[in-house]
């Protein structure tokens, strides 16, 4: 058993290890190995693909994403090992801080070797809204002026210095004024639309607006304002899932998250 590089060559090589109930990991991967922040690795044994995982750099923090195991090679300590590579290889780095998202499955794996739970996120799936419903006249397309701003406030919610992220998804973005003042923000192409706003109506708007045109949500339990909301139209969760840290503890405001990027990324 080796622990190697995962190049563009392994992409066509790694559908069994497809989790089910997972998203199509292929787009995911495919990313992870052409973005220069990004550093996957792959289990080998008997010249099979038997397991994968990576690390995604934001400068001095950094998540762990899409560790998975082959269904066959469960239980043997596999994504425990990939873990502690990738863990190893981050604080060669001097990466500081390192997060992920732990499924029921994956919890004790990453206790085990130090990650302690931050927080809890909730999902919700299969809601509607009516797609007429009023867009708030205080969203507005964003335009360059707010480009600070919003690198800004995603600071200040996210503690992690993530514009190289941001910054590729902001043309299609949206954005919740107050005067001249960014409330909050909706970047639909970055994950799984990622809605951050301080203050609960830019929030709620931008909310709205995203549930128009999709039927899934995940944000922290520490929002109770999201909660409420979904709560008060009859949305109930149907998972959770922990947010997990190994290493400096650093101020965030999950309170402000209105809905996730994605298990990869927070």
């Amino acid at each position: 058993m080796e622990i190697q590089v995962l190049t563009h060559n392994d992409l066509g090589l790694i559908t069994d290890l497809q989790p089910i109930g997972w998203p199509d990991i292929l787009p995911a991967i495919s990313n992870y190995v052409h973005s220069p922040n990004c550093f996957p690795v792959k289990v080998i044994s008997n010249n099979i693909i038997i397991g994968i995982g990576t690390t995604i750099i934001h400068k001095d923090t950094a998540w762990l994403g899409h560790i998975i195991v082959h269904p066959l090679y469960r239980n043997g300590g596999i994504g425990r090992l990939i873990t502690q590579k990738l863990v190893k290889s981050l604080f060669d780095k001097n990466i500081g801080t390192i997060y992920l998202i732990a499924t029921d499955l994956g919890q004790p794996v990453y206790e085990k070797i130090g990650f302690l739970v931050e927080t809890e996120y909730l999902f919700f799936k299969d809601f509607k809204i009516d797609k007429s419903i009023g867009v708030s006249n205080n969203i507005v397309p964003f335009t360059d002026e707010y480009k600070t701003q919003i690198l800004n406030l995603d600071f200040k919610v996210s503690g992690e210095k993530r514009s190289d992220l941001i910054e590729p998804n902001l043309a299609q973005s949206f954005v919740y004024l107050n005067g001249e003042i960014v409330e909050g923000f909706y970047l639909p192409t970055l994950g799984e639309g990622v809605v951050i706003a301080n203050k609960n109506n830019a929030g709620i708007e931008l909310m709205k607006l995203r549930m128009t045109t999709k039927d899934n949500i995940s944000f922290p339990i520490d929002n109770k304002e999201a909660q409420d909301f979904m709560y008060q139209n009859n949305y109930k969760e149907f998972k959770t899932a922990k947010r997990m840290r190994l290493g400096i503890k650093r101020w965030w405001e999950p309170k402000n998250i209105y809905n996730r990027i994605g298990g990869n990324l927070g």
